[in-house]
């Protein structure tokens, strides 16, 4: 009793100091992302699946760098960009990304309040406008690492996927083939598939959040004289295995929901016209009538976690932009230019719920917009992680620039083999 005693109270602390990698890995299981991976398998059978396995260590190496900038120069991707590049560069980042976030908030909007409406008599407007006002009173009102340490408890409901891939029969041995032999097909929509499934990891709102919070988790880290603490050996270990867990927690989750999709949805014609009930209809192996219930929750969970990191990076850019105090952590009337940028995202993410789009199509295109919009963002960063001014001497590493190099190369490829297909 007292070894299991002691195994469950480092369980919990080890769960408990996990922080900005493990939120941010959290976050990318959005329900854009879990609608994408769905119509991944639902279209493409286990084809697909391999991008769960490859894309890991690409999206470990990206977020890494990413964090790494912000710890070692304090101060979140637009604010290095601000100071050391062309402002050109600074505003077409900040456009960039403005609008696949705007975009994005409003598809999570949409999708939690059709997810809820699956199991509540209220209207998908009225429920996306509740929705909208409770985020908002949450980040104005609730300081984040409060509010995400209570909200990431929701995400193990994606577990639920885990236990639907054991009793949905899957055939674990086209699985595993698929996994590890990669299916090249070269055609519009399998093309589309493989370019969504990389934005939905690999997304630029996660390349600024994981910069920023790494900068947050370190303010006040100074000494008399103002200058930052050196950053030990130690933190960049720490920094590193938070990042590394949250990844693999998310891959984990993007790797099932597409094998089970794939095992019960294949054939079934769920693409991005369908409803969310069914992409939903994937939990009813293991959750029978409960399955909307439990997939309500987990949409709710991740979007309520998701959306204020998307309004939170879109806040931090045009903070770092125009000098604005800044920090989910301040008080409303200590930031109110930047908790503006958040409430005025969140609202116009709103709106959009109001324009008739098909929430599905919406998530799904949301991936579509930031697997299209990734490369270039990943050449800056990978420009930023290698300028030793900037980086203090923890410039990348041959790894991480291989890795770095092939992200860029392969999601460019995707990129312009999808408008090739579409021209």
């Amino acid at each position: 009793m007292k070894k299991e005693g002691t195994f469950l109270k480092k369980a919990s602390r080890f769960w408990r100091e996990l922080g900005p990698g493990l939120v941010t890995g959290a976050s990318d299981e959005d329900p854009a992302g879990i609608t994408t991976h769905s119509i991944a398998g639902a279209q493409g059978g286990y084809r697909p699946i391999w991008v769960a396995l490859y894309v890991t260590p690409l999206m470990i190496a990206v977020q890494e760098m990413c964090s790494r900038i912000g710890l070692m120069t304090g101060k979140g991707l637009a604010g290095v960009i601000k100071e050391h590049y062309d402002r050109r560069l600074l505003w077409l980042v900040a456009i960039i990304l403005l609008g696949a976030n705007t975009l994005n908030i409003g598809a999570d909007l949409d999708g939690m309040a059709a997810a809820t409406a699956l199991i509540l008599p209220f209207s998908s407007h009225a429920l996306a406008l509740f929705y909208t006002g409770l985020i908002i009173v949450l980040m104005v009102w609730v300081p984040y690492h409060k509010l995400a340490g209570v909200l990431k408890w929701l995400t193990l409901t994606l577990f639920a996927y885990v236990a639907t891939a054991f009793v949905a029969h899957l055939q674990w041995t086209e699985v595993l083939k698929n996994l590890v032999v990669p299916h090249l097909e070269f055609s519009k929509e399998y093309v589309t598939i493989i370019v969504a499934l990389f934005g939905s990891t690999i997304s630029p709102y996660l390349f600024f959040w994981a910069a920023t919070s790494e900068m947050e988790n370190h303010k006040g880290k100074e000494r008399k004289d103002h200058r930052r603490l050196v950053v030990t050996g130690h933190e960049l270990k720490s920094m590193r295995t938070d990042v590394t867990i949250g990844i693999l927690f998310s891959n984990l989750v993007m790797f099932f929901v597409i094998a089970t999709t794939a095992s019960v949805l294949f054939g079934t014609g769920l693409n991005p016209d369908s409803s969310i009930a069914d992409v939903a209809s994937a939990l009813r192996p293991f959750a029978g009538d409960a399955a909307f219930l439990l997939f309500a929750i987990g949409a709710v969970g991740t979007g309520l976690l998701a959306i204020p990191v998307l309004a939170g990076s879109s806040a931090y850019v045009l903070a770092e932009v125009f000098g604005w105090k800044e920090g989910l952590e301040r008080k409303f009337r200590r930031a109110k230019a930047f908790y503006g940028i958040i409430i005025f995202s969140s609202v116009v993410g709103f709106f959009m719920t109001t324009l008739g789009y098909n929430p599905v199509f919406l998530l799904f295109l949301t991936s579509v917009v930031y697997g299209a919009t990734s490369p270039p963002l990943i050449a800056v960063i990978m420009h930023i992680a290698n300028n030793r001014k900037i980086m203090d001497g923890k410039t990348n590493g041959i790894v991480s620039n291989v890795m770095g190099f092939i992200t860029l190369a392969v999601m460019t490829f995707a990129v312009v083999a999808m408008f090739v297909f579409m021209s």
